[in-house]
């Protein structure tokens, strides 16, 4: 008699993602085997985050889906939705791709994975009062404990706007994984993060999928989906175009996208001509940091710090997450003061001169107005060419009908590209870019990378890009400033 086959964590039958008639995300069929994972490559804007969207029963409200969705042997028609998200945390979870959006601005950081590990993650209490008492108190000391693992103790008593992009994602990926579900969906979790950081985010999965945690991670870095093994699958315009073992495509793509996707790793960007060191060659002083300190209580960021940042020239700043590489790019912009030490501007310059490219894009919009109201009223303050903002859109790929949406309606990586056009469009003398590409497949990625440093060679326009990944470093910048140890 033969064993009956393992039921999957997650199977799912000809699901699809449609907008009134529009197609967003055609009928795919995929399982998931418990303790296994599948990673889903693909550029921004083609369909994974939606397809997960679909999986935890939270599309927004003007989409619809169709298909059987079935979780740990429990199946479903896609569209009925209730069943799952009953199992929110408990039976499956979502760590989204924007860790703003997922952490609560008036509660702490130790608060927000706490509260997991007490409401969710730990069995009812009863209601007498030392009950609840020890319940919290034992729950914030897992909450510790998890920050710690992460290097985040320092940051407990801290709010979601004290720290850095990079501690927010880490934050937010315990406050998810406190809650111990069975299937985890991933979005972007390692995006934004230090070589160090990555690493740990890692050694969790891989910790998380020993204790038979089922995965579902969606991911533009190729280093993660290596690392985490199991399936690979590569969507392009809402459809898997390429599966198998993850590696087995990496090392041997089938599909010329999938070829082209893995081309464009920065490891495998050409170096960039040498700038020359003449003074009529880099430029004019945009501005000017002299002996610049930085400390946030007793945290001292970095100290002692002095730089000239020329017309025309791209200076990295790169460091550790939480070290205060967008601290220094505020202070450039005057959005913060130093502590000691003097920040000057050149002279005559528009108040619109420095111009900021934020790491979580969604900070950068009103959340209730359309993109295309947002732009418009840029192009009509400051007597823009709505002309040129569109063609800057069709150089990064971006459909212009997007702009009829809300922030939330479209991707990190889209809505990230349009806050580059916008950026761009401003014809500024300084960008501090952080983490301008984060959100961003490799091969969107090197686009926008390429189109940012043209536009900035031509208009003589100094950027100063915050960025993790060494060799976007050593491919695209003149010069370095390195923070922390």
């Amino acid at each position: 008699m033969n064993a009956q086959a393992p039921v999957p964590a997650l199977c799912v039958q000809d699901l699809a993602v449609l907008h009134g008639e529009d197609v967003l995300v055609d009928a795919t069929s995929f399982s998931i085997p418990a303790g296994g994972v599948l990673t889903l490559l693909g550029e921004s804007g083609s369909g994974k985050s939606l397809l997960a969207q679909a999986i935890m029963g939270h599309l927004p409200a003007d989409l619809r889906c169709t298909g059987r969705i079935s979780i740990d042997g429990e199946a479903g028609e896609a569209a009925d939705v209730a069943p799952r998200q009953a199992g929110w945390g408990r039976r499956i979870a979502l760590l989204p791709q924007e860790p703003w959006l997922a952490l609560d601005p008036t509660m702490t950081v130790a608060q927000q994975v706490a509260e997991t590990y007490e409401l969710i993650s730990r069995p009812a209490v009863d209601t007498q009062n030392d009950s609840l008492r020890t319940a919290r108190s034992n729950a914030r000391t897992s909450a510790l404990d998890a920050l710690a693992s992460l290097g985040l103790r320092d940051a407990a008593d801290k709010y979601p706007f004290m720290i850095s992009g990079g501690m927010a994602q880490r934050v937010a990926f315990l406050a998810t994984h406190a809650a111990g579900a069975p299937l985890l969906i991933i979005d972007e979790p390692t995006k934004g993060l230090d070589a160090d950081r990555r690493g740990e985010v890692l050694a969790l999965l891989q910790a998380a999928r020993k204790e038979g945690m089922s995965l579902l991670c969606i991911t533009h870095d190729v280093w993660l989906a290596r690392a985490l093994g199991g399936q690979l699958a590569v969507m392009l315009e809402g459809r898997m175009v390429e599966r198998g073992e993850a590696e087995a495509v990496l090392a041997a793509p089938q599909h010329t996208y999938t070829r082209r996707l893995l081309a464009a790793d920065p490891a495998c960007w050409p170096l960039p001509a040498p700038v020359q060191a003449a003074t009529g060659d880099i430029g004019r002083v945009i501005a000017e940091i002299s002996g610049v300190s930085k400390a946030f209580g007793e945290r001292v960021l970095f100290s002692d710090v002095s730089a000239r940042i020329h017309a025309g020239e791209i200076l990295a700043i790169s460091g550790p997450s939480g070290v205060g590489k967008t601290s220094f790019g505020n202070l450039l912009l005057g959005l913060l003061k130093p502590d000691t030490g003097t920040v000057t501007r050149a002279v005559g310059l528009a108040r619109t001169a420095f111009q900021k490219i934020y790491q979580d894009p969604a900070a950068a919009f009103a959340p209730t107005v359309s993109l295309r109201q947002s732009l418009r009223d840029v192009v009509r303050l400051h007597q823009l060419d709505w002309n040129r903002l569109e063609a800057l859109l069709a150089r990064m790929r971006v459909d212009t009908g997007l702009l009829d949406r809300l922030p939330r309606q479209v991707s990190g990586g889209e809505l990230q590209r349009i806050a580059l056009a916008r950026v761009l469009l401003m014809k500024p003398a300084l960008i501090f870019a952080d983490e301008p590409t984060s959100r961003l497949d490799p091969l969107t990625q090197q686009e926008v990378i390429s189109l940012l440093v043209e536009e900035a060679r031509a208009a003589r326009c100094a950027v100063l890009l915050v960025t993790h990944d060494a060799d976007i470093v050593r491919c695209v910048a003149d010069r370095q400033i390195r923070l922390g140890n």
